[in-house]
């Protein structure tokens, strides 16, 4: 009743669509038919521009990095009375933008309804490019300090290596954060082993610019100047290893059949 109720009120509606690694072909089927059938659609100018091919007719709000706060309060205004789709890349609850859209309506009081459209994430886009190095237990950890303080990702890169989680790395450099990913690997090499598997994967998914290495952990370091912001991290465990298939390095981390099943 409370739900019906909400959407009684407001003849409008928000979406938060994460829209995967930047191609239309790696969207779902929901995700672009609400994005085609939205009044407006919010987002980011690069986001809005590799979703140029779905822009027709609905009205375009574009705005630059660092205008999140902006951008969520024009998507949650307009929302009252006009389908809002607000794109966010990779998925919109991984660092995306899911999470202050909901803080702004929720501060401002208004009564607007809320569906969040997944889509697919870095480290999900990244792990397929080489292979299957995410098939057991793993964590996300984004190495940007903008928002949240080193001290919190020093502790959280310290918990994640010393259980032996796979562990994928997010926003590992930029022009102003040069250090974050030297002193992220000198952390969890206190508790993995040399040998293990480490893929770096760029633009994963996003066509000719694609463009990945795998590694250990012990020679990661010498790719520390291809490393960038495009570039997301994979960090195995030492259970992993590296196949040398007839189509390249594969990564497989062990979900655990080889210990109950002959194949």
């Amino acid at each position: 009743m409370e739900g019906s109720q909400s959407q009684s009120q407001s003849k409008g509606k928000l979406y938060i669509i994460g829209i995967g690694p930047g191609s239309v072909e790696q969207l779902t089927v929901k995700a672009r038919d609400v994005i085609m059938t939205s009044d407006y659609i919010v987002g980011n100018g690069t986001y809005l521009d590799q979703m140029a091919s779905l822009l027709d007719k609905q009205e375009i709000v574009r705005s630059a990095m660092g205008k999140e706060v902006d951008r969520s309060r024009k998507a949650v205004e307009l929302a009252q009375d006009k389908v809002v789709s607000m794109i966010s890349g990779g998925d919109a609850n991984v660092y995306g933008m899911a999470g202050l859209v909901l803080e702004v309506a929720e501060h401002a009081g208004l009564d607007v309804e809320v569906e969040v459209l997944p889509g697919v994430t870095a480290i999900t886009a990244a792990a397929s490019v080489v292979g299957a190095p995410i098939v057991n237990d793993m964590c996300t950890v984004s190495l940007s300090d903008l928002l949240t303080p080193w001290e919190v990702i020093e502790k959280r890169l310290d918990a994640a290596a010393s259980a032996d989680f796979v562990m994928s790395l997010y926003n590992p450099k930029s022009r102003q954060r040069k250090s974050n990913f030297s002193k992220a690997i000198e952390i969890i090499r206190k508790y993995k082993e040399d040998s293990v598997p480490v893929a770096l994967v760029k633009n994963a998914l996003r066509d000719a610019d694609q463009d990945y290495v795998v590694t250990t952990l012990g020679e990661v370091m010498d790719y520390n100047d291809w490393v960038d912001m495009s570039t997301t991290i994979l960090i195995t465990t030492n259970d992993s290893r590296i196949w040398d298939s007839p189509y390249g390095k594969r990564i497989i981390t062990p979900r655990g059949y080889h210990r109950k099943y002959d194949y």
